[in-house]
């Protein structure tokens, strides 16, 4: 399909009502995320269940991070070639039929297995979901439906230890695999009823030399990230992994730069506009991932607090969080993203910063007021920098630039959590060994203190020395997003400003002014010669073109025989 008939068609699907399937990849994209965290709560439940260690159990978050990695770059040239609605509908039937298998697993081996089933709809929804998004949201609308599409985002991982606490205390631990399967039936219907229908491009050969080296990095980056904790950050296993995972990587770029048609297109990054953003993106979800790893963690640990108790404590926040991010897509609508974006980052990193103090006596309420205040600044940054992201990419490179961004948001979640493992790992050794030191002459001095007594001055010690390197780790990431402020400053002043496309009236990116003064000239020389008796007045045909001072304006071709419609789908 030409570039024009691209155009076109997306005409089409930005001029019906974008709402109703909007609120259908809102709830897709929300079951997918939700998933990646619900499961954590569970993990020390399945591990007695299956008689199996820590190491074994883990492999049931690691396995799926993995399959991410592997599954996430086909997905632009899936929706080219299948077309997105199709691969949308495919992958929620994955996502609910590997969640069913999941729950009746009988060992740890069919679980791992079942996992992997259910990584392949659960990454390929999220980029196809965005890329459908854009295609069917008019530019000026853009804020808005951002806004709400960022509750999947930013509200599952703040929901999940709620939900995933409360199953698993009061019901099963299977349930938080089998809640998946009604969703995604009814989610099924509905996409099948209200998504609009894509066009398929035919004839793009698949990049297996792309894919292969692509997956093998991806996948040796996130198993190093994932298990540099256990296995040791110098161990040659490690190394070797990180080796491997770059060299891949390197490899995957030389080819997609001398192919014809690559799996990903590096040339989105010539976009100064989508590279900025995808900087600002990666920081900001390698940090929250993060951090709401090691909260729960701290408020079960720190504090004695079950999963169910943490969950609701993070509750409040992610509703602010959800209540903040459509004004946050109103104002971008308005402003852009420049302000929102620099104005929020400065928000979480003062709450962040505020929380570098938390301590086992830090009142429950002071904690969650922190939260709500990184919270908030969460919700007015991350979707405007989301919307401004693809705002002025053509629309033929909106499935690939997707892809991209769904891989860097996958790695640099890992990549942030291990990176606060090892932080985190460092300041406590450090904490401990000081308040030990301080501690051990008065212990020394008490010959009473013995037994339980000497156990639990250990594990206050101990605890003291978590707050103290998880403060230390607040302060380290407030410092990071801070910068980022200075960076949301290179984001663009203007709604869908910033980009390297001309718009049609209806939303759709033009064709180059050479393309449309082609198809001008064409559809005139086309035209029949009036009559002589009875001159028949030619219709006016109009090309606006760019000027070197103003912005892109509308480029549109009038002809005298209306243009047909193309099938789509």
């Amino acid at each position: 399909m030409s570039r024009r008939a691209r155009a076109s068609t997306d005409e089409d699907l930005r001029s019906g009502n974008w709402g109703v399937p909007l609120t259908v990849l809102v709830v897709g994209m929300f079951m997918s995320i939700l998933d990646t965290d619900i499961v954590n709560v569970a993990v020390p439940t399945m591990q007695r269940d299956f008689g199996a260690t820590t190491d074994q159990v883990q492999w049931v978050a690691t396995i799926y991070t993995l399959a991410l990695g592997v599954v996430v770059p086909a997905s632009g040239w899936l929706g080219d070639r299948f077309g997105l609605d199709r691969i949308y509908n495919v992958a929620l039937v994955a996502f609910a039929a590997g969640s069913a298998l999941c729950g009746i697993a009988w060992s740890l081996n069919s679980l791992l297995f079942f996992r992997v089933v259910q990584a392949i709809g659960g990454g390929l929804m999220p980029a196809v979901s965005m890329a459908m998004l854009y295609k069917i949201v008019p530019p000026n609308r853009l804020g808005v439906a951002m806004g709400l599409f960022g509750l999947g985002v930013l509200f599952a991982p703040t929901v999940g230890p709620t939900v995933g606490g409360y199953l698993v205390e009061y019901v099963n631990w299977r349930l938080i695999f089998y809640i998946n399967v009604p969703i995604g039936a009814l989610g099924l219907i509905a996409a099948l009823m209200v998504l609009p229908k894509f066009a398929t491009h035919t004839g793009q050969r698949f990049d297996f030399g792309g894919f292969t080296t692509v997956s093998l990095g991806l996948f040796a980056l996130l198993l190093a990230l994932s298990k540099g904790a256990d296995w040791g950050w110098g161990s040659y296993r490690v190394l070797g992994l990180f080796a491997l995972g770059l060299f891949m990587l390197a490899a995957f770029g030389i080819i997609e730069l001398s192919v014809r048609e690559p799996l990903l297109d590096v040339h989105v990054f010539k976009y100064p506009n989508f590279t900025n953003s995808l900087l600002l993106i990666s920081f900001l979800m390698a940090g929250l991932f993060g951090l709401y790893f090691y909260i729960p963690l701290f408020l079960q640990e720190g504090e004695g607090l079950g999963a169910l108790q943490a969950g609701l404590l993070l509750l409040l926040p992610a509703l602010l969080t959800g209540l903040t991010m459509p004004f946050a897509g109103k104002a971008y609508d308005k402003v852009g993203a420049r302000w929102p974006a620099a104005i929020g980052c400065l928000i979480v990193a003062y709450g962040t910063y505020l929380m570098r103090n938390v301590t086992p006596d830090t009142p429950r309420g002071t904690l969650v007021l922190w939260m709500c205040v990184r919270n908030i600044g969460m919700g007015v940054a991350f979707m405007p920098i989301m919307a401004s992201s693809m705002a002025g990419m053509p629309s033929a490179e909106v499935n690939r630039a997707s892809a991209v961004s769904n891989i860097v948001q996958r790695v640099s979640s890992a990549f942030g959590l291990a990176v606060m493992t090892s932080l985190l790992t460092t300041q406590m050794a450090q904490q401990y060994a000081s308040r030990a030191s301080l501690s051990a002459a008065g212990t020394a001095a008490d010959p009473h203190l013995s037994g339980s007594g000497l156990a639990g001055w250990a594990g206050a010690v101990q605890t003291a020395a978590f707050g103290g390197g998880l403060g230390d780790l607040f302060l380290v990431t407030a410092g990071g997003t801070a910068l980022c402020a200075l960076l949301a400053l290179m984001l663009p002043a203007k709604p869908g400003a910033g980009g390297g496309m001309m718009m049609m009236e209806g939303g759709g990116p033009a064709p180059p002014v050479e393309a449309v003064e082609a198809v001008a000239t064409a559809a005139v020389a086309a035209e029949p010669e009036p009559a002589a008796a009875a001159p028949r007045p030619r219709r006016r045909t109009t090309t606006t073109r760019r000027t070197p001072t103003g912005p892109p304006v509308a480029a549109a071709v009038a002809t005298s025989e209306p243009e047909p419609r193309l099938a789509s789908g």
